[in-house]
């Protein structure tokens, strides 16, 4: 086997949405679209299937009807290096229909489910400090969009 790679199933907007996507993220272009040819009732000029990558990995994605939705059960990981960083992809994922969810998650328009976390989320609820980590973890369950500056606040225990 050489590669496992996500193939995502929308509703009949994939194409506006890997566009979305490949401007958002770095380092991640649109390789090729095929469409559904007009013979197709109700899909002619559809994804029928993409290629494209997000930050260098491969993905696929075609438009096939809403009989399978998307659901929190699969989700995007977008690791972030700082608060500038989840605030862009936040604010980019959420704008126009997207949903905030608790914990760094989110649904973007489409129904796609991302998890926006900061790198230093991870190290303080990893902390070798037991008490460090639990709030840590309990400001995190408070919050929607991750807010390192309070997570760190209250790891403290201030």
């Amino acid at each position: 086997m050489s590669d496992v790679i996500p193939f995502l199933w929308f509703d009949d907007d994939a194409e506006a949405a890997i566009a979305f996507y490949t401007e958002l993220i770095p380092d991640s272009t649109i390789v090729s679209i095929g469409r559904y040819p007009d013979e197709v009732p109700g899909m002619g000029g559809k994804v029928m299937h993409a290629h494209f990558r997000l930050a260098g990995r491969d993905y696929y994605a075609m438009d096939a009807g809403p009989q399978f939705p998307f659901t929190e059960a699969v989700s995007l990981y977008v690791p972030c290096s700082d608060q500038a960083e989840v605030d862009r992809y936040w604010d980019a994922l959420t704008a126009n229909g997207g949903q905030e969810q608790p914990c760094g998650w989110l649904k973007d328009r489409w129904g796609v489910s991302w998890q926006i976390i900061p790198d230093r989320l991870i190290e303080l609820i990893r902390h070798s400090d037991p008490e460090t980590a639990h709030r840590a973890v309990q400001a995190m369950l408070r919050m929607h969009r991750i807010d390192i500056a309070a997570l760190e606040q209250a790891a403290a225990g201030a």
